[in-house]
């Protein structure tokens, strides 16, 4: 199984690595490009264009501004220990073993606006650029059309390197748009977490993003590789239920006592 996950917004660059292995990202000429067009966009293009505060869009117009194809551990971290949002605190990377971040290496992958596709242990430099951004680029009018088929071109290869079965999408909409799912050659499998709430079950995005993480730590640490064991998953409450379930759409539910 070959699993997808979303990028998040808030980025740790303070805490040490858990792990001194890096690799570079694959995608980096495509990077440059994107960043070539970023470093000319204003603050107030950037909080425009993606709706945040002038505090944070002048952060990320420095960002681009500093952003510079030669990384390094000094300007530059893992990805997967970079990303500090819900999804990752469920996934726990820091607390992975060596034999974990392999497996995570070879069978995780990290869906990106500006970096296109990561591996955990790729470095990045911090940016913000999210896949919905309707950035006008040399390839197209937003960002989808900047990456075109190519995230789902890697996302085959390495599919057909691990001999992967499904691709298990635990990234969110905005993120997975930038895959063509008609063109992945093997099946796809996306998870979906629901909590008890109000008499019903219900799709809560802070405990779902969670779970997606959880999910993807016990997929790591049990190197789950079939869909009979992944409906095992059944970490801080949730379990599989198949009355709520669709072919290829699994779901898992939590009832905590009211």
């Amino acid at each position: 199984m070959l699993y997808l996950i979303s990028p998040a917004k808030n980025l740790d660059y303070e805490t040490p690595p858990a792990i001194a292995e890096f690799t570079l990202p694959e995608l980096m000429d495509d990077a440059q490009e994107l960043a070539k067009v970023c470093v000319k966009l204003t603050p107030q293009d950037l909080s425009s264009l993606m709706h945040i505060s002038d505090k944070l869009a002048g952060l990320n117009a420095a960002r681009f501004t500093q952003w510079h194809p030669d990384f390094t551990t000094e300007n530059a971290k893992q990805a997967v220990l970079a990303f500090n949002g819900d999804v990752y605190s469920g996934l726990e990377a820091t607390k992975f073993n060596q034999q974990e971040f392999d497996y995570a290496q070879s069978h995780l992958r990290i869906l990106s606006g500006l970096y296109g596709i990561l591996r955990p242990l790729d470095l990045m430099q911090p940016y913000r650029l999210e896949m919905g951004t309707r950035l006008a680029n040399p390839r197209g009018k937003n960002l989808y059309e900047f990456w075109g088929e190519i995230i789902t071109n890697k996302i085959n290869e390495q599919i057909a390197v691990t001999d992967s079965n499904f691709v298990v999408n635990l990234a969110s909409t905005e993120y997975f748009k930038s895959v063509k799912k008609k063109q992945l050659s093997v099946p796809l499998v996306t998870p979906m977490f629901k909590d008890w709430k109000n008499g019903q079950y219900k799709m809560i995005s802070f405990f779902a993003k969670k779970a997606r993480g959880m999910m993807v730590q016990y997929l790591i640490k049990n190197q789950i590789k079939d869909l009979e064991n992944l409906l095992k998953f059944d970490m801080d409450g949730y379990e599989y239920n198949a009355d709520l379930s669709k072919p290829n759409e699994p779901c898992f539910t939590r009832r905590i006592a009211d």
